[in-house]
């Protein structure tokens, strides 16, 4: 049985958490299934971007509690990195991401959208860090990853004081880029996709890559050698050669 529903339509892939029982929580068997989806959207000629959801009523309620109970009678840090493989092998994709946050998105749920380039909120759409409730320490890079997006202040509110945020207000404080009508939200998230899966696919990957790096890259210089190569570069592909043609017809 499979976890995760996979489809491709207009060069945008939808893969969509199908656990609802379980509220779409990270298990092992979802965790592979994740990997599994990226892995063959990644080598499809025709997947340009992805868009990530669940199956409502919830996004992804985190890693399942009894996967985190295993790592803790195993004592090892290894048994936890393989249930983060389900949010880390979305990060590491190089396809634009999208996520479709459809209601609750909690723990490790927070980390899958938040390993995603954007993140599209319905209304119904919540935001809960959670690990302290549960008397855990946050993993996973979960730290890191909502200073980069909240900032300071946005990080403790929500990880340390645990501020919970929905859609609205998910939007307001930079944590998704929209928020919309749940009964649009998958379709709207896939429209929003379709504007970077219209790219040519090497150029959409290369810019992916440019923007990873530029989270290191504290000189104006560096900034401006990076995008100087890879500027380069995509001027000696053909797509640039055969748009540049067709302006020029006009």
């Amino acid at each position: 049985m499979s976890f995760v529903r996979t489809e491709v339509d207009g060069g945008v892939g939808l893969v969509t958490l199908d656990d609802p029982k379980r509220r779409n929580a990270l298990t092992l068997d979802m965790v592979a299934d994740i990997e599994a989806a990226f892995d063959w959207l990644e080598t499809e000629d025709g997947v340009g971007a992805v868009v990530l959801t669940g199956t409502p009523p919830a996004f992804c309620a985190g890693a399942d509690l009894s996967h985190l109970g295993q790592a803790l009678e195993a004592a090892r840090g290894d048994a936890l990195r393989t249930v983060y493989d389900g949010f880390l092998r979305v990060q590491r994709s190089p396809l634009p991401t999208v996520a479709a946050v459809n209601g609750s998105a909690v723990g490790a749920g927070v980390n899958l959208a938040l390993a995603c380039d954007v993140r599209i909120a319905g209304r119904s759409a919540k935001f809960d860090t959670r690990f302290l409730q549960l008397g855990l320490h946050p993993g996973g890079g979960h730290t890191w990853m909502m200073s980069r997006v909240l900032g300071a202040q946005g990080a403790a509110a929500t990880v340390l004081f645990g501020e919970v945020l929905d859609g609205r207000a998910a939007e307001h404080h930079g944590l998704a880029w929209r928020c919309v009508d749940d009964a649009h939200l998958v379709r709207d998230a896939k429209a929003f996709a379709a504007k970077a899966a219209a790219a040519p696919p090497a150029l959409a990957r290369r810019v992916k890559e440019t923007l990873h790096r530029m989270t290191t890259v504290s000189e104006s210089a560096d900034a401006v050698d990076i995008e100087l190569d890879a500027q380069v570069w995509s001027m000696q592909q053909p797509d640039f050669g055969q748009r540049l043609k067709a302006r020029r017809k006009k």
